[in-house]
């Protein structure tokens, strides 16, 4: 199938069928540069991932995405999720902050649904609120008014109608002004503003998140008030720096469970 994406407007589903037996990963920032994270991530794919019957992924599955019509490079990783889907497992995909602009063929090529983010999804019989997390970090206004700026279907219609060569200088600027930006940013305004979490939980109606972005692992108490709830971080996956980490979330008798690679 082509990787040509018509229209250039990314609808998104905005319910999915319950998760039974999921796996939930995100923030794998697959790039031809990171030779052996898109190792580690196929090793997963064909050893972890087949044990259970839906992945999904919570955004940033790719560094950067520059439109499904340049998506040549990212072939061996369309065809191993393809191949995993094709064993009738589901694949679940959600835009995370570098690669809003994955498209229908995309998922179309790899057996996966594009879904909203946030959305409220059955997981292991608990209803729970699925998100990249970008949206949360509110503390950050300029990334949060490029980030709306990014998902208006008019930039995109733009975007997109660019040539390709214009996409990657438009790609590799933004990632070094964000490089840059980060060294001089405090450690909170790039995580989640608990007050935040607690308007989505509540406005959700849940007492469990499931999330990533921040690239801090770990299980959070979310006090509501009224209530306790959970907030689960994905770890990132990066085998190329100087700190080797990645790993993923299961459920093991319907209870969250991070797991980490060794």
């Amino acid at each position: 199938m082509s990787l040509v994406d018509s229209p250039p407007v990314l609808a998104v589903a905005p319910t999915a069928a319950p998760l039974v037996d999921p796996l939930f990963i995100s923030d794998l920032h697959l790039a031809e540069q990171r030779p052996r994270t898109i190792a580690r991530f196929l090793r997963f794919l064909a050893q972890d991932a087949p044990r259970h019957r839906e992945l999904v992924v919570l955004g940033d599955l790719f560094e950067f995405w520059i439109g499904d019509d340049a998506a040549s490079s990212a072939r061996p990783i369309v065809e191993a999720l393809a191949a995993h889907s094709a064993g009738g497992r589901r694949l679940l995909l959600m835009h995370g902050n570098r690669d809003p602009l994955l498209g229908h063929a995309f998922a179309a090529a790899s057996g996966g649904t594009l879904i909203a983010d946030p959305i409220v999804v059955e997981v292991a019989g608990t209803p729970t609120l699925l998100s990249h997390g970008d949206a949360w970090c509110t503390l950050d206004v300029a990334y949060q008014r490029f980030r709306a700026m990014v998902r208006q279907p008019e930039f995109q219609r733009d975007f997109l109608s660019k040539t390709l060569e214009e996409r990657i200088a438009f790609a590799r600027g933004l990632r070094m002004q964000s490089d840059s930006e980060k060294s001089m940013k405090a450690a909170d305004i790039m995580d989640v503003t608990p007050d935040a979490v607690v308007a989505a939980l509540r406005a959700a109606g849940v007492r469990r998140i499931i999330h990533g972005h921040t690239h801090r692992p770990a299980l959070h108490v979310v006090d509501l008030g009224d209530a306790l709830a959970e907030r689960w971080v994905l770890p990132d996956l990066d085998l190329d720096g100087t700190e080797p980490r990645g790993g993923f979330l299961e459920f093991d008798e319907d209870q969250p469970r991070l797991v980490f690679f060794d």
